[in-house]
């Protein structure tokens, strides 16, 4: 199995075990729709989480596949790890941060990881097409 399918197969597996956490903690505390406006509530936090991983993941796992389709360089399938791990790192610091309103060091790492190997991907499908 390559390293882009395995990549591409752990975001998806982020944005679904993101959703399956906000339906379940939906059912634990009876809010079928919407979230409190508490930035430190934990339904809060992820839905957030989720919202937040649906926008990024899907574009990195297509990115993703088209470099890892093409017999990428070495270095390249390091970017794909690093671009799913600063997912799940972005993920981890929206969740177990106390609150949503203040900064926080897992999700800076993981919003500037995301954006330069997003980037990084991008210039690769860009200069292989």
């Amino acid at each position: 199995m390559s390293v882009a399918i395995v990549c591409a197969a752990l975001l998806g597996l982020l944005v679904f075990g993101l959703g399956l956490m906000v339906s379940l903690t939906r059912g634990n505390t009876n809010l079928a729709i919407g979230h409190p406006p508490d930035p430190a509530h934990r339904l809060h936090k992820l839905v957030r989480a989720h919202g937040n991983a649906t926008e990024y993941a899907p574009m990195l796992a297509v990115l993703i596949v088209l470099v890892g389709s093409r017999e990428p360089a070495a270095w390249m399938m390091w970017t794909f790890v690093a671009a799913t791990a600063c997912r799940y790192v972005h993920a981890a610091g929206m969740i177990t941060g106390a609150t949503l309103a203040k900064p926080n060091p897992l999700r800076f790492v993981g919003a500037l990881g995301t954006y330069v190997t997003g980037l990084a991907l991008v210039v690769a499908v860009l200069l292989r097409s």
